[in-house]
């Protein structure tokens, strides 16, 4: 049986009607109220219980598929595609990401040292030699290791302890410490793994990984961190909206 997910459209809102959707449906997949293989609404029906145009509904369902929420198959309909780890363009950690998806997030701190790295100060604007804290940790999800998370923190934060990042995400640690990240510089891309980073991630030889490095800013424009990570791409995803300039 079709789950109709309740829908509230605000006809006066400038927000356009297929993103107010979309948002909508993308949030009853993600917090788990449509499970994967679960059968989709069909678009004539969604369009006549909103009151919705066929083509603003098609639109909103294109956008799911797109972010890998729904499979559209011939002969068999729509359905909710098998669950990944989906990421939106904003400053949230992994760790909430996890959280936010059902899933138990675990962290594993495999190095945590004060060292120089000349990437790291570039990103964060600081000179060569100056000397940060650096750490890398696993990240899983349950027995399935999900990231490795390497990130280099100005000396003003970086008193963080092993216990500490293996109870909470990076961000929680800071935020404890008065310190948010409000702006950040981001590049994503992909790449083969290293051997090492196969053994950590269980990977096959020929399996990609996503990257993603970030640096990021507080209200101030002081540097906060800078990270440089790799996700499992069958498990992960990273979502952003473009707007129109």
């Amino acid at each position: 049986m079709v789950d109709r997910v309740p829908v509230t459209l605000d006809r006066r809102s400038p927000v356009p009607l297929y993103h107010q959707l979309a948002e909508q449906l993308r949030e009853a997949v993600t917090s788990g109220r449509l499970q994967p293989g679960d059968p989709f609404e069909n678009e004539l029906a969604l369009a006549e219980r909103l009151g919705l145009s066929r083509p603003t509904v098609r639109r909103a369902i294109q956008d799911l598929v797109a972010q890998g929420l729904l499979l559209r198959r011939r002969g068999l309909g729509t359905t909710v595609a098998n669950r990944q780890i989906h990421r939106r363009a904003e400053l949230t950690s992994l760790y909430d990401d996890l959280q936010r998806h059902g899933e138990t997030p675990s962290t594993t701190v495999l190095d945590l040292r004060t060292a120089t790295d000349e990437t790291a100060a570039r990103a964060l604007g600081v000179p060569a030699d100056t000397p940060l804290h650096a750490l890398i940790r696993l990240r899983s999800a349950g027995e399935r290791p999900f990231a490795i998370l390497r990130n280099w923190l100005p000396s003003a934060v970086g008193d963080v302890t092993r216990t500490q990042l293996e109870r909470d995400g990076l961000y929680a640690v800071l935020r404890e410490r008065g310190v948010r990240p409000v702006v950040a510089h981001q590049t994503i891309g992909a790449r083969r793994p290293t051997a090492p980073e196969r053994r950590r991630l269980a990977l096959r030889a020929t399996d990609p990984v996503l990257t993603m490095t970030r640096a990021a800013f507080d209200a101030t424009g002081n540097p906060v961190e800078y990270g440089d990570h790799i996700y499992r791409a069958d498990a992960y995803t990273i979502d952003v909206t473009i707007d129109e300039r």
